[in-house]
């Protein structure tokens, strides 16, 4: 094909792209090149690594969270309980978007074992509904949530039976088939005061959701156990729901609260977790504020790099202005080559970050006494990509700026003077 046949560069590009290279023919790219595309490689590194590892921190909270929470609480504004509960949970899942509703009821009480006592949150659940609002039935590590219902046959008793947390059954030093003494401090009122309530049960099930909060307070047994331990007769503490779609749970909520009517409160998950997720939020941000630091010291590398070659390709300058270069062609010179290094850095920089987030979750391992989690938590979501990748490139050009100004305000007279 004939050289004037192909198609060419415009000269703005082929410049750039020659003013990147070294002088010496056996070196591609100059020194201050290659350390400009490597500083801009390490800043969208770790901001790609760090954004993968708050992101999956704060995802994998969530998901234990909605493992042992339902989407959306229910609950009377009376504060007496909710009666007439199985109609109720019949009407709230003919609301759209609503997958299922149980009810289930939660109080505060003490439980006990040879060994040691503490506290507990005890929730009364319908074993055969409570696997559609929860993960409870996933997060059982021993036992049988059915076990429940039919309780278990111990010294010639039936015990009713009762499921606890990894770490509350550490804590009273019982497993499955070990007898616990569930305490409510509110009973009957005798002559010396109020007389605590208590009630033995039986451990049928033990629980690992991997949240130490919920593993070290939780508990459950059955709704007619609870009705009967607490006196409360044929109510509930409130009812559970889960949506098609955890983002749509404020939505579903507000649903619910229109069908019901004023005398029912219902509260989604963000609502009841908001300081916590907020909290997180905010860090994310404030990581990705300290972050693109690492970016805009590589933006200086550009500056100066870019203002070397100025100074140093002044007399090329003056001649290409003398040969009719317009002052916008010099500046776009200078701005290709920042947007180069940009870009190229940005593809470096992307994979990188992605290999080190593989790393980190697959070989950087933690204390699981401590933290509860084996391994980092990583999630990589593409608007955190295109972010981290626009933010880099968007620097690396407002970092050409001053350099391209001036050479384009050079005076090719002042320049050539003295050639």
């Amino acid at each position: 094909m004939p050289a004037e046949d192909m198609i060419k560069l415009p000269y703005e590009l082929f410049i750039a792209l020659r003013y990147l290279k070294a002088k010496k023919r056996h070196k591609a790219i100059s020194l201050n090149t290659i350390i400009s595309i490597g500083g801009v490689s390490l800043g969208v590194a770790a901001l790609i690594a760090t954004l993968a590892v708050m992101t999956g921190f704060t995802e994998d909270l969530r998901n234990k969270i909605l493992g042992a929470n339902a989407h959306v609480i229910v609950q009377g504004l009376r504060g007496s309980g909710i009666s007439g509960y199985k109609d109720i949970a019949s009407k709230i899942e003919g609301i759209p978007h609503v997958v299922s509703a149980a009810p289930f009821i939660q109080n505060e009480v003490m439980l006990t074992s040879p060994v040691s006592t503490t506290g507990s949150i005890i929730r009364g659940i319908d074993p055969a509904l409570e696997g559609k609002v929860t993960d409870i039935s996933k997060a059982l590590k021993k036992g049988d949530i059915k076990s429940l219902n039919t309780g278990i046959k111990k010294d010639d008793m039936t015990f009713p039976g009762i499921i606890v947390g990894a770490e509350l059954a550490r804590h009273l030093a019982v497993s499955i088939g070990d007898t616990v003494n569930v305490v409510s401090p509110t009973g009957k009122i005798g002559p010396l005061g109020m007389i605590p309530k208590f009630k033995r049960f039986v451990v049928v099930g033990i629980f690992d959701s991997g949240m130490y909060e919920y593993d070290s307070k939780l508990s459950y047994i059955s709704i007619p156990d609870a009705q009967e331990f607490f006196g409360i007769g044929d109510v509930v503490s409130a009812i559970a729901v889960r949506g098609d779609n955890i983002f749509s749970a404020k939505d579903i909520a507000r649903g619910i609260e229109l069908s019901l009517g004023t005398s029912f409160w219902a509260r989604d998950w963000m609502e009841m977790n908001r300081n916590l997720f907020s909290a997180l939020q905010l860090e994310k941000i404030v990581m990705f504020i300290i972050l693109i630091l690492i970016v805009l010291v590589a933006a200086f590398n550009i500056i100066g790099t870019l203002t070397m070659i100025v100074i140093e390709k002044s007399r090329e300058i003056a001649i290409l202005k003398a040969m009719g270069a317009t002052r916008r062609g010099i500046m776009r010179i200078f701005m290709i080559q920042g947007i180069v290094i940009g870009i190229v850095g940005t593809v470096i920089g992307t994979p990188l970050g992605y290999g080190i987030s593989i790393l980190i979750q697959n070989f950087f391992s933690l204390p699981a006494d401590v933290y509860y989690i084996s391994h980092i938590p990583v999630m990589i979501r593409i608007p955190d990509l295109l972010l981290v990748s626009f933010s880099a490139i968007g620097i690396s050009l407002l970092a050409t700026l001053y350099p391209s100004w001036q050479a384009a305000k050079l005076d090719p007279v002042e320049a050539l003077r003295y050639e």
